[in-house]
């Protein structure tokens, strides 16, 4: 059954996107996204080292041949910062798919949706092709849309809070508004979190700190692979309508 995953006219196998900070080794980090399954992966730019030769790159643990890079502007509050950060991974590795987000708290880490729609509208007219984190607005979700991201990126719930989906209503809205992928981006903290995002008919999932910080990371890892997967299936499957009476699995006909 082909149902390939594609962003910017790039398909991919896998629906999960895996985040590479917060895990306590590169070692570690490229271990878990081996038992992921996931074809691509964020890197904060500001945060990577990439002058420094004594000290280990990211490259020689993921190979960048093989898995799909995706820049992004993590740490960045300022539409200045991010198009900085962008423009950099640009000249660096010469990627043009990346990964927008502008912050509007250091507390909450709210993406600022003023800032980030101006960043989107800039990016993408210098060839960018932007993936772009938000909040669960359908009406912001829909101007991102307009003005030329190729996939919106909701939240599920705070950066790192690990609650889950919150907004179920928002995100069915996005979803059905719109033909670009639709990716839950944080807040995700359990494999079944994963399994809703999917059945309420997301492309992909984004996950990091629920893997890098498990206390067992490999095999969360195959945790959010499998939900993934699952939470797919069923989507496409088709689920029951819902209904307040019960219903019997044999009729009554034939009945001794």
């Amino acid at each position: 059954m082909k149902d390939f995953f594609k962003i910017a006219n790039k398909k991919f196998k896998s629906r999960l996107i895996v985040g590479t900070g917060k895990y306590r080794s590169f070692s570690e980090c490229a271990k878990a996204i081996k038992y992921s399954g996931a074809e691509i992966v964020t890197v904060a730019v500001r945060r990577v080292n990439i002058v420094d030769k004594k000290k280990p790159l990211l490259m020689d643990y993921i190979d960048p041949k093989k898995i799909t890079y995706l820049p992004n502007t993590a740490g960045c509050f300022t539409s200045e910062d991010a198009l900085r950060t962008l423009r950099l991974a640009r000249e660096i590795g010469g990627w043009k798919l990346v990964k927008l987000e502008v912050l509007g708290d250091k507390k909450n880490l709210f993406p600022d949706m003023i800032e980030t729609l101006r960043s989107t509208e800039i990016l993408t007219k210098e060839g960018f092709k932007v993936m772009v984190y938000c909040s669960d607005d359908p009406l912001m979700a829909k101007r991102l849309e307009d003005s030329g991201a190729v996939a919106i990126m909701p939240l599920a719930a705070p950066i790192g809070s690990g609650l889950g989906i919150q907004n179920y209503t928002n995100i069915k809205i996005i979803r059905n508004q719109t033909k670009l992928p639709v990716i839950i981006d944080a807040g995700i903290g359990q494999a079944s979190d994963a399994a809703i995002a999917m059945e309420l008919g997301c492309d992909g999932v984004l996950i990091n700190t629920a893997i890098a910080k498990a206390k067992k990371p490999f095999e969360m890892a195959q945790a959010m692979k499998f939900a993934v997967i699952a939470g797919r299936k069923s989507f496409i499957s088709g689920r029951i309508s819902k209904t307040l009476n019960g219903s019997p699995s044999t009729t009554n006909k034939g009945i001794i």
